[in-house]
């Protein structure tokens, strides 16, 4: 029997096309990004090769820099209301081919294969009546027009309410499964930001398109954008999805890294079982932000493994945000550290030990709670912006034992440090906003 965590027993390990490419991806650019994974990356994990927004524009980008999401732009669609790629950009699209030839290339790479849709049913569809496969029933019948993205003017939501509603998402993920397509990433759905008073407004289309992915009978990563999600409907999140954002857009800003650790320590019960709460793309690298002016992310290497190490001990999705051709030696370093790696895929029970202006600490297991001879990671982070000492005795970490010796391992450095007795005291110099990951055994 079909079940929507089969399709990520791991947070999902990947790259987005957002973070560098903004609305602009074409599929040779698409291609050259997945030979990189295939080639340099995929054998530490990283499978996932997702186009984000508006591939079915063919004029994105046209008013760069001054606007962003073209207004009522008249995107590509088929005859039943459902988006199909820009055959300008996604030359192999052509002749309702869709994204098969492109996903059926990622795949022949080992990969796997992942679009972005809005939430909701193009207002293009709406305003011209067009057909519902399968019904009777038009576009502007199931549409929304109350239901409305804050940042895009592409789509209405879809009243779930109305006769047809569940067969239109029903066939455009029927559409996505005859594609290949392994994962989805579904935007203005996890908080509805147009609607403070109501964040979670979209509730009765969530479940709407986990209905349509399990009647597709392909499993498909459910990632739900944007952020931040809404603690008080996690049982829901978790019910029928796989991913969804705790926070809005991150960037490369250190107010905003630092602020990850209160959400991280928000949703730590949370993670586990197919169920990934998700700190967003990691901006390493080269970026696009500005829709479409190149420039150096912001962050120090210090940040980047901050960055990198929350990501991996909290257990979140790894998205790279970058041009992957563009990696320079030290990042694909930082991406390929399979001591680290292994505590993104293996850990479990990760939580907060501590926190406050100048320091912060993440426990997490080799096994599935605290128990005699089982790895220990700790991760220590220095929030101020100062070098300096970070301390943790040892006694405070569930599941040492203070009359044992604890071989110690830097996982970064991948190299062993200095045995210590469970009732020592652990201490390290870290440079301003970096971190150390210590693997701790007997």
């Amino acid at each position: 029997m079909y079940s929507k965590n089969d399709a990520a027993p791991r947070p999902p390990m990947g790259w987005n096309s957002y973070d560098y490419y903004n609305t602009m991806v074409n599929e040779a650019q698409v291609k050259a990004n997945a030979d990189y994974m295939a080639a340099n990356l995929k054998e530490f994990g990283w499978e996932y090769v997702v186009i984000d927004i508006q591939w079915s524009d063919p004029d994105a980008g046209r008013l760069n820099p001054d606007v962003q999401y073209i207004p009522f732009s008249h995107f590509c669609l088929d005859s039943y209301s459902r988006q199909i790629p820009a055959p300008n950009r996604f030359p192999s699209s052509k002749d309702g081919k869709g994204f098969k030839p492109l996903a059926d290339y990622i795949h022949g790479l080992g990969l796997k294969f992942g679009i972005h849709i809005m939430r909701g049913i193009p207002r293009r569809a709406a305003h011209e009546h067009m057909r519902l496969l399968g019904t009777d029933v038009t576009a502007d019948m199931i549409a929304n027009p109350f239901s409305i993205s804050r940042w895009n003017g592409d789509m209405y939501g879809v009243d779930m309410r109305r006769e047809g509603a569940q067969a239109y998402y029903d066939s455009i993920f029927a559409l996505y499964a005859s594609w290949g397509v392994d994962y989805v990433k579904v935007d203005d759905i996890c908080n509805t930001n147009m609607y403070p008073h109501d964040p979670y407004s979209a509730e009765r289309e969530i479940e709407a398109i986990a209905a349509a992915i399990e009647k597709s009978g392909r499993p498909m990563v459910l990632s739900l954008s944007p952020g931040p999600a809404v603690i008080e409907k996690a049982w829901h999140l978790e019910k029928y999805a796989n991913m969804w954002r705790i926070t809005d857009d991150f960037w490369d800003d250190w107010d905003l890294l630092k602020a990850m650790f209160e959400r991280c320590e928000v949703w730590q019960r949370h993670v586990g079982g197919g169920n990934w709460p998700d700190c967003d793309m990691l901006p390493f690298g080269k970026l696009g932000w500005g829709w479409g002016r190149e420039r150096v992310s912001n962050f120090t290497r210090a940040e980047e493994r901050t960055m990198l190490s929350l990501w991996s001990i909290f257990r979140s999705p790894l998205m790279i945000g970058t041009d992957l051709l563009q990696l320079d030696d030290e990042v694909k370093a930082m991406l390929t550290n399979r001591e680290l790696l292994a505590v993104h895929a293996s850990g479990h029970g990760a939580f907060q030990l501590m926190r406050d202006e100048r320091q912060c600490i993440w426990i997490s297991y080799g096994g599935g709670c605290p128990a005699a001879g089982q790895e220990i990671y700790a991760a220590l982070f220095n929030l101020s912006d100062g070098d300096g000492e970070i301390s943790l005795p040892l006694r405070e970490i569930p599941g040492i034992r203070g009359d044992a010796s604890y071989r110690i391992r830097d996982v970064w450095q991948g190299k062993d440090l200095f045995p210590l007795s469970g009732d020592a005291l652990l201490s390290l110099e870290l440079k301003a906003h970096d971190a150390a990951v210590l693997k701790l055994s007997q």
